[in-house]
């Protein structure tokens, strides 16, 4: 099993590239069986949850193939010509959550679908209940059966008035594929405003969608008979850059963040900037630096876009970690995903975690010391907290680093960090 070792206080200073967004990629992949024509997607991050679910799209008779990009990161060209399969395995889906999203599409195209519960990380429950009740809105049938989602609509999808009861951006994604192709118009209430809801969106015009409301909580679709081939350009990476944002506050550094998009990350610079952090932004790069590391206690709440991101909550409980005085994280989308508190102890911070709320007490001396990731960005955190700590931390379970971050280790030693990857061979069976 692999283990990141690091080797703490070393300030980055340097420049550091975004890569293309994992949670607008994956969509806009599954967007590609909407039609028979090729959708060509740039700047595709290289991580493993790319490649499971071009295993999935493979598997339902799709055609990937990467071919050299003129901008930054992969190009892919995506094809699904009939016929298509429309039975998505067990054996692919459980490894991301987001492999639900063929849903939508494959039963707007086909009129069928047999997708298995997703799997993903063990962050609570995140049940898919919006996405089923919005297709049977749309005229879907479903039934539950075997661990296994089973969709038919014979006559084909119809417009529908769906208002979510709660901000829902998988449902939103998967249930505005699906209106592309259904008769008639739907109009879609309490929708997600994230930016990879916009990205999807746009993407999905240019391949002849009619979509108006865009970035709203709004959605009106009307669907057209058929979708073509696009070009598209996957969003940068918003949490790759908040991620790195943080990493040179926590280690009194300086960064330039180069792509990054600060019309993404408005609720994420507010929380710096009142932490002391010191940013500005030009020419698509954004400046991030720290004289000294220490910022100042604060508070946030997570909230759907455009308040402060869930994804972002675990690395600022690492700032937090140590920060001078108080602060306070109330996470309001996901229970259960203050994991990686108890990891971040073993490492000598202060943290009492109450129900959906954690109040941090700064430590200015955090320890390294080895410790477990739980999740995507519990491993994130602990990497943030490593290099703040004195000595070495080393960090187990990196294979979920892996699913989200491009060239992690590779983007962070170019900028002064002392980041290595090694094999624990105590994990190795003989």
């Amino acid at each position: 099993m692999d283990q990141l070792v690091i080797r703490g206080g070393r300030p980055l200073r340097g420049k550091i590239s975004i890569s293309g967004a994992k949670n607008a990629a994956l969509p806009l992949m599954a967007a590609s069986l909407l039609t028979e024509e090729t959708l060509t997607l740039d700047n595709i991050p290289a991580l493993d949850d790319m490649t499971t679910m071009s295993d999935l799209l493979t598997s339902l008779g799709a055609a990937v193939e990467e071919v050299e990009g003129s901008n930054r990161g992969r190009t892919l060209k995506l094809t699904a010509r009939p016929p298509l399969s429309t039975v998505a395995p067990y054996e692919i889906v459980n490894r991301i959550r987001a492999s639900v999203l063929v849903l939508g599409p494959l039963l707007a195209r086909t009129g069928q679908a047999t997708v298995s519960m997703p799997g993903g990380d063990a962050i609570g429950i995140r049940p898919i209940d919006q996405h089923l009740k919005g297709l049977e809105a749309m005229g879907a049938k479903i039934e539950l059966k075997g661990g296994n989602v089973i969709a038919s609509a014979p006559g084909g999808l119809k417009g529908a008035t769906i208002r979510f009861p709660f901000v829902s951006v998988g449902a939103t994604e998967n249930l505005l594929m699906a209106a592309t192709l259904a008769k008639g118009t739907t109009i879609m209430e309490n929708a997600a405003r994230e930016p990879e809801v916009t990205d999807l969106a746009q993407c999905l015009v240019a391949m002849g969608a009619s979509i108006h409301g865009i970035g709203t909580e709004c959605l009106v679709i009307q669907g057209v008979d058929a979708l073509h081939g696009a070009n598209h350009t996957v969003m940068p990476d918003r949490i790759e850059a908040g991620t790195y944002a943080v990493a040179a506050a926590i280690t009194g550094g300086e960064l330039v963040l180069d792509g990054a998009n600060v019309e993404h990350l408005g609720s994420v610079f507010e929380s710096l900037a009142k932490a002391g952090v010191n940013i500005s932004n030009g020419l698509g790069k954004v400046r991030v630096s720290h004289p000294t590391g220490r910022c100042r206690g604060f508070d946030v709440i997570t909230h759907p876009f455009p308040g402060f991101p869930t994804d972002m909550q675990a690395q600022f409980m690492a700032l937090m970690a140590v920060a001078d005085g108080a602060s306070l994280i109330t996470e309001t989308i996901f229970e259960n995903r203050f994991m990686h508190a108890p990891e971040l102890a073993r490492m000598g911070a202060d943290i009492t975690v109450h129900g959906s709320s954690a109040m941090v007490r700064g430590n200015p001396r955090l320890r390294g010391a080895p410790v477990m990731a739980t999740d995507l960005r519990a491993s994130v955190c602990l990497v943030l907290a490593g290099m703040a700590a004195e000595g070495e931390t080393v960090v187990n379970g990196v294979y979920h680093l892996d699913r989200g971050y491009e060239k992690l280790e590779e983007k962070l030693r170019a900028v002064g960090a002392d980041i290595s990857r090694t094999q624990d061979d105590r994990a190795i069976v003989p």
